[in-house]
């Protein structure tokens, strides 16, 4: 295994892709340990406004937050190979991180970013208006209603299919905004859901509520993000990833999409075995296999089987990227024990 990827890789081991340029953009903000950020696409600095803004130095939700538990040494659960086999013990893996229109982007807003209202078509009830304490409405930057890139899929203002998350964090307040089915209709912004959640805070969706997916869980700290592959320093978090259904739902997702017989629930985690030979991949591949070990793969939608979700960035280089995940299959994984590691929950959103 080794000797393959060294010679399939050669050419490539440099780096996943090229390193940042010297001429890098420092965005202002309250945090003076935010590593610089590069543009890559269109961003408005005149308003701090950034997209894929650098956040590899920052917290994202506390270091006891189900996204971010060590579970290399948590029990694997009794029905782990059932639920492999459900999946498919061949099926490969496949990242879902690309140039644009592949991925989900988000955009770093300051606190004084405008609020716009969202009107909310299929999940009205269990979508937040805004942050607590604060008037309603999302940090939508305008850009988002003329410029692509800013909306899951690429296109201007969502248009009416695909996902359509659009993810926006508050850097000041430490809040994130999320959307999803996110479209400007032309006089005003619609999505299907939103949810907003604490960055400092352990905080859960009411139980049976869903968020901008179908687990009800936060789609940020789930990605895998192009500053933390290339950052020194190893990644600390379970990335998200889909199967082609599901079985109700365990801690910590909130809400159930479906009820296939034999599906894992969302919320079930998995972790990619401590037996698997990962040191001949280029380094950043290994660090983002790595975190599959020590953190894994939290099933978070329904969607194609093993799709593991990154961000919409012109900088991934797929040409690394599809050979190196497709290498791993869903026999390489293992599933914990169904709701391993349950912590208390917080529901308020407070100032940072």
């Amino acid at each position: 295994m080794r000797q393959y990827f060294a010679a399939a890789f050669a050419a490539l081991a440099i780096g996943l892709l090229p390193a940042c340029s010297d001429d890098s953009v420092q965005p202002t903000g309250s945090s003076s340990q935010r590593s610089p950020f590069v543009p890559i696409i269109p961003t408005s600095p005149a308003t701090n406004i950034y997209l894929l803004e650098n956040f590899s130095a920052q917290q994202v939700l506390p270091s006891s937050n189900w996204w971010n538990q060590d579970i290399s040494k948590a029990p694997v659960d009794l029905k782990s190979s059932t639920y492999i086999s459900w999946i498919g013990t061949g099926r490969e893996l496949h990242p879902d991180m690309a140039p644009p229109p592949y991925g989900i982007p988000y955009v770093g807003v300051p606190s004084t970013q405008a609020l716009s209202p969202v009107t909310f078509t299929s999940y009205p009830s269990e979508s937040d208006k805004g942050a607590p304490g604060m008037a309603p409405g999302y940090p939508i930057p305008e850009e988002a209603k003329t410029q692509p890139n800013y909306i899951e899929n690429a296109v201007v203002g969502g248009n009416t299919s695909g996902d359509r998350h659009m993810l926006l964090v508050d850097r000041d307040r430490w809040i994130l905004y999320e959307l999803y089915g996110t479209h400007w209709t032309g006089s005003r912004w619609e999505a299907l859901s939103g949810a907003v959640f604490d960055l400092k805070s352990n905080y859960r969706r009411p139980e049976g509520w869903t968020s901008t997916d179908a687990a009800g869980l936060a789609v940020f700290p789930g990605l895998v993000r192009y500053d933390e592959a290339v950052d020194t320093a190893p990644i600390t978090h379970a990335f998200r990833v889909a199967t082609r259904s599901s079985n109700g739902h365990v801690w910590p997702a909130s809400h159930t999409a479906a009820n296939t017989s034999g599906a894992p629930p969302l919320g079930t985690r998995l972790r990619l075995k401590a037996s698997k030979d990962i040191s001949g991949y280029p380094s950043q591949v290994r660090k983002i296999f790595q975190a599959m070990k020590t953190y894994g793969l939290i099933i978070a939608d329904n969607g194609s089987d093993m799709y593991v979700t990154g961000t919409m960035d012109s900088r991934w280089d797929n040409s690394v990227l599809n050979p190196a995940f497709h290498s791993l299959h869903t026999s390489d994984f293992e599933v914990i024990q169904l709701g391993w590691g349950k912590v208390t929950t917080t529901g308020v959103l407070t100032s940072r």
